[in-house]
């Protein structure tokens, strides 16, 4: 079972820290995308900021909880704008992160 937490943590980390940086390095992609919907530069490096730190967090086992819960936020926003968009699948592969960030929460309280 530790060995699937560790995957899953690092496959969360990936996409956080991923996601995150497109962000703050404002992709083409990204402004596009999330400029339909009211983020402007600005607050869209901030919401890519908040991805990365939320990021790292994730990786120390004392700030996990809050990383997760900071992606977690930031991840229920993106699936709220991809619905939004019609773009259901990556909606659906955000829905599925954030179960997976739902579970190392628990899985981070319950080591304490």
């Amino acid at each position: 079972m530790k060995a699937v937490q560790i995957a899953v943590l690092g496959v969360l980390v990936f996409l956080a820290v991923s996601s995150g940086v497109t962000k703050v390095m404002l992709m083409e992609q990204d402004v596009a995308f999330f400029g339909k919907y009211g983020f402007t530069n600005p607050l869209l490096i901030g919401f890519g900021a908040v991805q990365v730190i939320g990021g790292a967090m994730l990786i120390l086992p004392k700030t996990r909880f809050f990383g997760a819960a900071l992606v977690a936020i930031t991840f229920a926003v993106s699936a709220v704008v991809l619905f939004l968009e019609g773009s259901v699948p990556f909606a659906i592969a955000t829905l599925v992160a954030l179960v997976f960030l739902g579970l190392t929460m628990r899985w981070s309280r319950q080591r304490r």
